[in-house]
Order: C-alpha cells, then sequence, then structure tokens
C-alpha cells in the first residue's frame, strides 16, 4: 500500500538505541532548533523546498510544509546507553556541542536518561558497559527492549515512535541460516545464537511493536530475511546502512562528476583520522572490516567497472580509518585520486574534508526519524529504498541494484516525497516540464 500519508497528529517519539555524539547532538539541536538558538542546517526536512509540477509554475513549498511531517515542536526522545549517563553529561563528554549551546537546555537534557542497554562486549571489543542489562538469554533480552519501548510510549505520552540506531559498529557479521526466516531467528533468540548481535534485538524489538526503524551503522541490524519478513508482516519501514556524512558522502557527489565526463581513474586512496568512541572502536580490526565493506563498495556501483573496463576496470581503491584521540569528533578525510583524461594523460585531485562527524550526522537521524514516521502514516512497510540518499550502504530488495549516485538517490527521494505529499512524481520527460 502506497500514497498520500495519513495527517500526523500527537507527539513522535525518537528512540535511539545510543545516547552518545550523534544521539546527543541530534537532541540538544532540535532543541537549540525550538529555542530559537540555531537553525537546522543539513536537514532537507526542515531547509529545503520541493518542486511540484512545471518549473514555469514557480511552486516550491518547503518539504515540511508540503509533507505534513511532524513539526519539531511534537518530538520527544529516549535512548538506551552502555554508559548510565544522562543526554547534558554525554553531550559535554562528547565535547561536539559548546557550553554556550547546552547551558540554556541543561534542565531538558538532564531529564534524558538511557535506560540500560543490550549489550556484549563479544561485538565491540573496545566498549565496557556499566549502564546494561543483566546476562539473559537473547529472547528475554529483546521481549525488555519492548517493554522498554512501551513504557517509553506511555511515559512520554506519544502517538507513535520510531527508532534510529545511534550506537556503535559492531564486529563485522554475514547472515547465516538464523536469519533466513523469523521462526529461526527467534528460535536463534532462545539459544544464544553468535550471529545474533546486539543491534539485531533492537531492530526485532522495534519492528513487533510496528516501530519504523533506521539503521545508522555497518552492522548487519535488520538486512537480512528474517526481519525484512516481519517488516512487512508487521506493515514497518525499514532503512540502512551508515550514515552517509563526510567521505564516503563527497566520493558519491565526485564519482559522478568523474563518470559523467568519462574520465577515468586509476585509483582512490582515502584515510580518515578521528579521535571520537567511534573512532576508538573502529580500531579494532573486526569492527573496521564492517565499516570497510560499506565504505568500498560505492565506486563500484557508481562506475560500473563492467561497463567501462578502460576508464574503471584496473581502479585500485584503498580506505584506510586510524584512531588519533587528540581530533576528538572532528574528523579528517583525505582522498587521493589519480584520473585520466584525453588520450590517457594523468591529473590529480585531493580532497581534504575537515568535519565534525557527529555535526553531519544529526540532521541525518532528524530526517530519517520524520521520513519513516510519514511512510508508516502512507502505508508503507519494509525496505525503503528512496531513503539510499542517506547511508552508505543502503539496504535494498534482494535483487535491487543499489544506487550510490548522491543526485540520484536526491531525485528519487523528492519524488517519494511527493507521491506521499499527494503531487505528480517529476520525470523531466512530460511535455511542457522543463528540465
Amino acid at each position: 500500500m502506497s500514497g498520500k500519508a495519513k495527517p500526523h497528529q500527537g507527539k513522535l517519539l525518537v528512540l535511539t538505541p545510543g545516547l552518545g555524539a550523534v544521539a546527543t547532538t541530534f537532541i540538544a539541536g532540535v532543541e537549540a532548533v525550538r529555542n530559537g538558538n540555531g537553525d537546522p542546517i543539513g536537514s532537507l526536512s526542515q531547509m529545503q523546498t520541493i518542486r511540484i509540477g512545471p518549473r514555469s509554475e514557480n511552486n516550491a513549498p518547503a518539504i515540511k510544509d508540503f509533507a505534513d511531517l511532524a513539526p519539531l515542536s511534537d518530538l520527544c526522545f529516549a535512548g538506551w546507553d552502555v554508559v548510565g549517563d544522562d543526554a547534558y553529561t554525554a553531550a559535554k563528554r562528547a565535547g561536539v556541542l559548546e557550553s554556550s549551546m547546552l547551558e540554556p537546555m541543561a534542565d531538558f537534557l538532564h531529564s534524558i536518561v538511557p535506560m540500560k542497554a543490550a549489550f556484549d562486549r563479544t561485538y565491540v571489543k573496545r566498549l565496557e558497559g556499566t549502564n546494561v542489562k543483566p546476562t539473559k538469554n537473547k529472547y528475554e533480552l529483546a521481549q525488555e527492549l519492548r517493554q522498554d519501548i512501551r513504557d517509553k510510549i506511555k511515559e512520554t505520552g506519544a502517538a507513535r515512535a520510531v527508532m534510529v540506531w545511534c550506537g556503535s559498529t559492531e564486529i563485522y557479521l554475514q547472515p547465516t541460516a538464523v536469519h533466513q526466516t523469523i521462526e529461526t531467528f527467534e528460535a536463534g533468540l532462545k539459544a544464544n545464537d553468535e550471529g545474533i548481535s546486539p543491534s539485531q534485538l533492537y531492530a526485532y524489538a522495534a519492528i513487533q511493536e510496528g516501530i519504523p526503524y533506521a539503521n545508522g551503522a555497518p552492522n548487519l541490524s535488520a538486512d537480512f530475511p528474517a526481519l525484512e519478513q516481519l517488516a512487512l508482516q508487521k506493515g514497518v519501514p525499514l532503512a540502512g546502512k551508515v550514515f552517509k556524512t563526510g567521505q564516503t558522502f563527497m566520493k558519491t557527489v565526485l564519482a559522478p562528476a568523474f563518470k559523467a565526463r568519462m574520465l577515468g581513474i586509476r585509483g582512490w586512496f582515502s584515510t580518515n583520522i578521528l579521535g571520537n568512541r567511534d573512532g576508538e572502536i573502529l580500531d579494532d580490526p573486526d569492527s573496521f572490516k564492517a565499516k570497510e565493506v560499506t565504505k568500498s563498495g560505492a565506486l563500484d556501483c557508481i562506475l560500473q567497472p563492467e561497463l567501462y573496463p578502460k576508464l574503471y576496470g584496473n581502479l585500485y581503491h584503498k580506505v584506510r580509518i586510524n584512531y588519533y584521540p587528540p581530533r576528538g569528533d572532528d574528523k579528517e578525510g583525505w582522498d587521493n585520486i589519480d584520473i585520466t583524461g584525453w588520450l590517457g594523460y594523468p591529473m590529480q585531485v585531493k580532497v581534504d574534508f575537515l568535519c565534525r562527524d557527529s555535526v553531519l550526522a544529526a540532521p541525518i537521524v532528524l530526517d530519517l526519524a520524520l521520513f519513516l514516521d510519514l511512510a508508516g502514516r502512507a502505508g508503507l512497510s519494509g525496505i525503503q529504498e528512496w531513503l539510499s540518499f542517506y547511508f552508505k550502504s543502503p539496504h535494498v530488495e534482494v535483487g535491487h541494484v543499489q544506487e550510490h549516485d548522491l543526485f540520484i538517490q536526491h531525485m528519487r527521494l523528492k519524488n517519494r516525497l511527493r507521491v506521499l505529499g499527494g503531487a505528480e512524481p517529476i520525470t523531466h520527460l512530460a511535455e511542457g516540464i522543463e528540465d
């Protein structure tokens, strides 16, 4: 089922597994915007317009006005974390937002205290947790998470909820037999199957409670048949995976440009330094493997070396992430790109992106929460490929090819929003619609 969404009514609860740098930057940012102390820069849902009809009609309302999204005033927040610090203390520890931004909302942030997390160091080796649920079998932990969700909805008086994973990167896992059906998955939960990580427990709990779920990390979380089937049965939208923030964002901008001009690429070397908790966790090879896979796939999908072997068939692509504590949340992504032009003559492009990882991720969390809620109200369920714009490794249907070109992703996103708002999609083919 799809079409125009039902009207928004009541509060929307945004649940975040993880109440660290990304989640607190998002929550504090929303509160700052609500209080008139900042602008939601980076958020399409809050700042971008959407053209409706021919360009000549000059009809371009703001997305937030056209699509009947939940307004920021109706958002409330809750989350889980392995550290028991409230959102104010966690934000101060993260060091992303300045004290002058946090102090006016200190009481509000102090009121957001993380629930005890479902956690197992087997899956995040560089992280220690003190605010964790007692070890039980994974099925019982999942039921506790479901009860947490119900309790928070009741406590906040929310009409609906969404969940966006803002937690750490787990070790690299691939689907096994336990992930193939909901029956095998639930049996695996009860048997403590090692292939089921904590993030999968949160995804399962959200879907069972009818709550849209987005995966902001490279974890194997909801992207396997059992939970995809469950999401369709429960009418729950899914999206993922890995927030597209810094270096990969730049790749999905630059690679389409080189391909559009038919410029060859011989090599693309990427390295990152960052010093936040994410950087420390990625210092573990098993966690880095999960990140590397998602960061490395974009170029092949965009450049299609099988179609253009002379231009991209021998591309050497290397990705590195380095933990460097002095940098904190201020990440630096450096790229050296060796390209070729007319007659094979060599050229180079160098990009040094000094960014703030959580500042780039926060508006993504906001947009995903609002758009997934919209999708749910429109009766959409299962994998929402139109949200690929926000992810490094977009979750797609079996047999579908991931789309990584940022500009194609953007067009698909806006066309889906047009349909959800009751308008016609724009194809640039209809007579009278300008290019």
